[in-house]
């Protein structure tokens, strides 16, 4: 809830599964999005079994996973499911911004290619 109130405040349209494969069902339903922020931890399909089903779907949209695990053999665990970059909760207006300073960047390179 935190996170939707915040990331409304800075104008993204966004829209919430609420568990793993909501989140795979809605992008076969034909959706796409800009930024994934996947959380580690959900019901149903967790968020690596939801990162690893949605690139094998090909999905090449940036997944940011987001978790409250700082081990490290958790996060790589994380990463190696096909995330593009991990942030520890709880999300702050500082570390969304870093994100979608990244996705600019990312974007910027593909344009000028």
């Amino acid at each position: 809830m935190v996170h939707r109130k915040m990331l409304n405040s800075v104008g993204l349209k966004i829209q919430v599964a609420e568990n793993g494969k909501e989140a795979v069902e809605i992008h076969r339903s034909g959706q796409s999005f800009d930024l994934i922020l996947m959380d580690r931890d959900m019901p149903v399909m967790n968020g690596i079994e939801a990162t690893k089903t949605l690139r094998s779907m090909g999905i090449n949209s940036t997944i940011t996973g987001v978790s409250t695990r700082s081990v490290t053999a958790h996060i790589r665990e994380f990463m190696e499911a096909g995330l593009d970059d991990y942030l520890e909760k709880p999300l702050t207006l500082v570390k969304l911004t870093s994100i979608i300073h990244k996705m600019n960047k990312l974007i910027k390179s593909d344009l000028s290619m």
